[in-house]
């Protein structure tokens, strides 16, 4: 990130605020990412307690201090404290400028436009100041949902990975997507 790791880089767009996630966003943080359903296509087991979910906090935060810095921004209606869900950028590559591409929503936030204004903004902000030439997308083949997103916003599908992903006990098959900075265009 050109911007110091030490402050961490705000979003606004008409409706959303795209902020650091904090302690006080356990609870909500623990809403999505403890429920077995929401997090069936995320990657990983759900959490098992709110203790849990502010480990993952102390995950997001630490991103920034890596050599190759990312950031999980948390998602929240403007004026509304509530935490939706996150959207992130990892994995930074400086040197080939490319990263990954992450996000989860709370059900009651689902189909509402609120991930694609979300991850808009986000993209936006890594190609600006991470200088990102790609990011990627892996996402699982029955992720209705998430393939939609990710082909509305321009994302190109380059195959599957077999048995890439790990969790709940199973190998799962994902699919990858990239997005270079040319073919970009903000919705």
């Amino acid at each position: 990130m050109t911007t110091n790791p030490a402050e961490f880089p705000s979003i606004q767009t008409d409706r959303l605020l795209l902020r650091e996630i904090v302690a006080t966003d356990a609870d909500d943080l623990f809403a999505i990412h403890g429920d077995p359903e929401l997090m069936r296509w995320f990657g990983t087991d759900p959490l098992k307690d709110v203790a849990a979910a502010h480990g993952l906090i102390k995950v997001f935060a630490g991103w920034r201090l890596q050599e190759n810095p990312g950031a999980r921004w948390g998602i929240q209606i403007k004026g509304q404290p509530q935490l939706l869900g996150t959207c992130g950028l990892f994995r930074w590559d400086r040197n080939w400028r490319k990263c990954m591409l992450g996000y989860e929503l709370a059900a009651q936030a689902q189909k509402q436009g609120v991930m694609k204004e979300a991850v808009s903004a986000a993209l936006s902000w890594g190609f600006t100041h991470m200088e990102l030439n790609r990011v990627e997308a892996q996402i699982h083949p029955d992720n209705h949902a998430s393939l939609k997103l990710v082909q509305g916003l321009g994302f190109v599908e380059e195959g599957r990975l077999r048995q890439a992903g790990y969790w709940r006990g199973q190998y799962h098959d994902l699919l990858q997507f990239s997005l270079l900075r040319g073919e970009w265009q903000q919705s």
